[in-house]
């Protein structure tokens, strides 16, 4: 008799901010896993990699239009994935500011843009979709090695720190008050990555950093509970 061929579906990922850089690469790694991708970009009308991506792998990327800063796209998106179930639901999008900006340069506006974009319009995208990913997926979000209080021993970049650290508070918040479930949830640090957010002076290339990000994400699926990880697994200080 032949051998049995299975007919399960592909697991699927709902990539929020997938249309360049780090979010861009997750999506062609999770196709390269054999997983499908729903990812969104921001409106426009204009042209990004995600659809490229689209276009070569028929069938298995699906593209949503969010501004994860405007509540009501949130909201529309919610209602049209109504019914749908994710494997994994992951947050990439974020900003940064220029990077000598103290927080006693910074204007009000300036403070306003980088912590709705990187801590509230996150955790806002989270608590709207997180019905869609059952007990046994996994929740998480793009923060970085710069939100670690712990690890703060040069400053700089304070704004965007300061923001990312709001970022990891709140998902221990999240975590705290889904104690009871078993659903995986990680806060990822991609390391400091050469892409048009990084800079061309930044340490590590996207080759170094997201396939191997992408498999402590697709490992952490098997440990319930939030954890602070790298792009290599290991464990970042709060």
């Amino acid at each position: 008799m032949p051998a049995s061929v299975s007919t399960a579906p592909s697991p699927t990922i709902l990539l929020i901010g997938a249309s360049r850089g780090l979010g861009h690469a997750m999506a062609a790694e999770f196709l390269n896993k054999g997983w499908n991708v729903l990812g969104t970009v921001r409106g426009g009308g204009s042209r990004t990699r995600l659809h490229d991506l689209a276009d070569d792998n028929e069938g298995r990327v699906e593209i949503e239009i969010l501004d994860i800063c405007e509540p009501d796209q949130v909201a529309a998106l919610r209602d049209r994935l109504s019914g749908r179930i994710f494997d994994m639901l992951f947050v990439n999008a974020g900003v940064t500011n220029n990077p000598a900006e103290t927080i006693a340069d910074v204007t009000t506006d300036e403070f306003i843009r980088i912590m709705v974009t990187n801590a509230l319009s996150p955790m806002r995208v989270i608590e709207s979709l997180e019905r869609y990913v059952p007990a046994t997926g996994l929740i998480g979000v793009m923060s970085s090695g710069q939100g670690s209080i712990a690890n703060n021993e040069t400053g700089q970049r304070e704004v965007y720190r300061g923001s990312k650290a709001a970022l990891n508070m709140f998902m221990r918040s999240f975590a705290a008050r889904h104690a009871g479930t078993s659903r995986a949830m990680a806060i990822m640090a991609p390391g400091w990555v050469r892409t048009d957010m990084g800079g061309p002076d930044a340490r590590l290339s996207i080759e170094e950093s997201i396939p191997s990000l992408v498999n402590v994400l697709l490992s952490k699926r098997e440990r319930p509970g939030l954890e602070y990880l790298d792009y290599l697994g290991r464990t970042v200080p709060w």
